[in-house]
């Protein structure tokens, strides 16, 4: 039985897959790819659909439209699935459309659950026959395909995108399963307040499946009444729904887009929502040293000079991680966080080392000034000037150019607005002004003998 056979005890099947619609016209959301006038929704209905691949968080209807577009075409319908799938699998499936379109002048749709799940040595054993056109390939996954698919195979398939269901959708869903009787709980006699229902649906996240399932839990535990009805209770819903599927993949857009959240958040000295992040992705069993990691880098980038100890506080963090390990090493990631999302922002280092970085690159590395070398090489004319050592004059500093060339006037370090560094730009203020009435006694010695350094 293939994944897409029934079950011959249809009762038996969970209630989410009982209601799955049967045509584009029973598919809930998704306008903007099966509206009327849309794209994949004429090429479904003259047959004409390309390789595809199909992304979608869990509970969206990829498998659902997959099931519809085999009840559309004249094609020969193959399912298998990324998680077992073997490179001989593929070669199986591609004989037998050979053998199909020559006997029976039959084409071929493979649809492959969980495309992402292959590796790329799989992906290469399978790319010759959908870019020969040998079958049609059908991929369904939740995670990003520009991150997890070759590209010589997103080359050869469009991609769609499948939203989280609203509320709303999800709403029509639960009404149509309440109601339906050969399919649903109509023979149930369900009573489901609109309290529950919207509780219901907003708290599946978008995902239909969850929905579906938790009110066929709620219908089943509820014991009917005097006449027959079973009231479903908002508690009971609340019981079905105690522990929704978190939506967070470690390896897809929802590990990218958390951690962003998590580090705009720290940028903008929100330590609330920082912490909500970071619990997010705790209970989603992100890697803690990923985390730590990530804090290390922000307390440089975006905390840096205004609170130093930012950076020693992360990567004390980091340390923390490795030598107690989860669950005890959530405290000081949450210290760190909290520390760098109340500390003073500044990212003048990482603007000072980039603009340095990109003047190093336009300048193709400018030569070291003669003074600042290690010392004259052999063949090289001695140096008219030479290096002063700071120490040697009042305040440890003495004016004299350190940058090459042109840039003698860059300035890649700009203090921004804040107590530290503001103290920061007062100190080279006062030191260059402090000094400027000892410089005629400096000029007059830069001819005499200096140390070496």
């Amino acid at each position: 039985m293939d994944l897409f056979d029934q079950a011959s005890n249809g009762a038996q099947m969970p209630l989410a897959a009982r209601m799955r619609p049967e045509s584009l016209d029973q598919m809930v959301g998704q306008q903007h790819l099966l509206g009327r006038s849309t794209v994949l929704r004429r090429a479904i209905e003259a047959d004409s659909l390309p390789s595809v691949i199909l992304q979608g968080p869990a509970g969206s209807g990829k498998t659902t439209l997959a099931r519809i577009v085999a009840g559309y075409t004249q094609r020969r319908f193959v399912a298998l699935s990324g998680v077992s799938a073997t490179v001989g699998d593929f070669r199986e499936a591609a004989e037998a459309a050979r053998q199909h379109r020559k006997l029976h002048d039959q084409e071929t749709i493979v649809f492959l659950d969980e495309i992402h799940r292959l590796s790329r040595t799989q992906q290469d054993a399978l790319l010759p026959f959908v870019e020969e056109g040998v079958f049609t390939l059908i991929g369904s996954t939740t995670e990003n395909p520009y991150y997890t698919l070759t590209t010589p195979l997103q080359s050869r398939c469009q991609i769609f995108v499948l939203e989280p269901l609203s509320s709303e959708d999800i709403e029509v869903l639960l009404r149509r399963a309440l109601s339906d009787e050969q399919r649903g709980l109509g023979k149930l006699a369900v009573d489901l307040s609109d309290e529950a229902l919207c509780l219901l649906a907003e708290n599946a996240r978008g995902d239909a499946r969850v929905a579906l399932n938790a009110l066929e839990m709620a219908t089943l535990v509820t014991e009917p009444d005097d006449s027959g009805r079973r009231r479903v209770s908002r508690a009971a819903v609340e019981d079905a729904l105690q522990q929704p599927v978190l939506k967070y993949d470690r390896a897809g857009d929802e590990h990218y887009d958390t951690i962003s959240a998590f580090i705009k958040s720290i940028r903008g000295s929100d330590p609330d929502a920082a912490i909500y992040w970071l619990a997010k992705m705790l209970e989603a069993g992100e890697d803690p040293r990923f985390i730590a990691r990530r804090l290390i880098i922000a307390a440089a980038e975006d905390i840096g000079l205004a609170d130093p100890t930012g950076l020693r506080v992360a990567t004390a963090a980091a340390d923390a991680v490795e030598y107690v390990g989860m669950p005890e090493a959530q405290i000081p990631l949450a210290m760190a966080t909290i520390h760098l999302a109340v500390a003073p922002k500044s990212n003048s280092a990482y603007e000072a080392i980039a603009a340095a970085r990109q003047d190093v690159r336009d300048e193709g590395g400018a030569k070291v000034p003669g003074h600042l070398a290690g010392g004259a090489r052999p063949g090289e004319e001695k140096q008219n000037n030479k290096y002063l050592y700071p120490h040697d004059y009042p305040h440890h500093w003495i004016e004299q150019t350190y940058l090459p060339g042109d840039l003698t006037e860059r300035r890649y370090y700009q203090p921004k607005n804040n107590r530290r560094e503001q103290r920061i730009k007062e100190y080279l203020q006062d030191l260059h002004s402090s000094a400027a009435t000892d410089q005629a006694a400096a000029k007059d010695d830069k001819n005499g003998d200096e140390k070496p350094r």
